[in-house]
């Protein structure tokens, strides 16, 4: 789903077909903004899934180097 052209002539692009926004009923904006809001949302989380992944893969590399220096339990 892409919302391109000017502000005066929105064009909703959704499964190969354009639509004139303005021209679309009322209901059919609402799902296309709560479809731009979920998109928006799912972005957010992915950097956020991104952030934690660094974080924690540098925590890993913390810990392996601080283990290096402790004597495993035996087996």
């Amino acid at each position: 789903m892409t919302n391109s052209g000017d502000q005066e002539n929105p064009v909703l692009t959704f499964e190969n077909k354009r639509y004139d926004l303005n021209n679309l009923p009322d209901d059919v904006k609402e799902l296309v903004r709560g479809m731009q809001v979920a998109d928006a949302q799912l972005r957010l989380h992915e950097d956020t899934l991104k952030v934690l992944a660094v974080g924690r893969q540098s925590m890993a590399l913390q810990l392996n180097e601080r283990l290096k220096t402790i004597d495993p339990m035996a087996d």
